[in-house]
C-alpha cells in the first residue's frame, strides 16, 4: 500500500469515527431536552409523584450492562483475530440487545396493564407518557444498534474483518457502548428524579 493510499484510508475511517460522535452528540442534545422538559412539567400540579419504575425495567439494566461486557470482549477477540470467539460474543451480544428490547415492551405492558396508564388518551398521565416517550426513543436506538449488529454479525461471518481493520466493529461497539451508558443515565434519571 502506498503512503496516499494509507492516507487516504485514515482519512476515511477518520470521517467516519467522526460522523458517529456527532451523532452521538446530538442523541445526547436530545435526551437532554426530554429529560429538562421531564423536571420542568414534574411541577405540574397532576405530576405523579411517587410513580412506580416497572419491574422490567429494573430487569432490563443488567442486560444491557452484560451486553456492553460481551461487545467489549467481541472486539477484543477479532482484533486479536479469534474469530469464533469474536463470533460468540457478537452473537451473544446480539441476543442480550433483543432481551432488553423485550424486557423494555414487558415494561410498557406492566405501565399499561398494571398500573393502568396508557401513553395518550384518558387513561394517560403526564409522568407516565414521559416514561413512555424517553424508554420509547431509547428503544428506538437500540433496534438501530441491533441492525448494525446485524451487519457487523454478517461482515464477521464473511471474515471482512482483519487483524487492523476492524473498524466496523469499533463503531458498532462504540455506539452499542453508548446507547448502554444512556439507559443506565435514564434509568436512575428516572428513579432518583421525581
Amino acid at each position: 500500500m502506498t503512503e496516499l493510499e494509507q492516507y487516504e484510508m485514515d482519512k476515511a475511517r477518520r470521517a467516519k469515527r467522526m460522523m458517529l460522535w456527532f451523532g452521538i452528540i446530538s442523541l445526547l442534545m436530545s435526551f437532554a431536552a426530554f429529560t429538562s422538559a421531564f423536571i420542568v412539567s414534574s411541577e405540574r400540579d397532576d405530576w405523579v409523584a411517587d410513580f412506580q419504575m416497572p419491574n422490567a425495567f429494573f430487569l432490563s439494566t443488567p442486560v444491557i450492562i452484560l451486553s456492553s461486557i460481551t461487545m467489549w470482549l467481541a472486539l477484543r477477540n477479532i482484533k486479536e483475530e479469534k474469530r469464533s470467539q469474536g463470533m460468540l460474543f457478537l452473537v451473544t451480544t446480539f441476543i442480550l440487545g433483543a432481551t432488553f428490547a423485550g424486557l423494555q415492551f414487558y415494561g410498557f405492558r406492566q405501565i399499561t396493564y398494571d398500573l393502568g396508564y396508557y401513553f395518550t388518551g384518558e387513561s394517560s398521565n403526564i409522568t407516565y407518557t414521559y416514561v413512555f416517550l424517553i424508554a420509547f426513543v431509547h428503544l428506538l436506538h437500540i433496534f438501530a444498534a441491533l441492525i448494525a449488529l446485524g451487519v457487523v454479525i454478517y461482515n464477521h461471518y464473511k471474515q471482512q474483518y482483519t487483524k487492523g481493520n476492524t473498524l466496523g466493529v469499533e463503531l458498532a461497539g462504540t455506539f452499542w457502548h453508548f446507547v448502554d451508558l444512556l439507559w443506565i443515565y435514564l434509568f436512575c434519571f428516572l428513579y432518583f428524579v421525581r
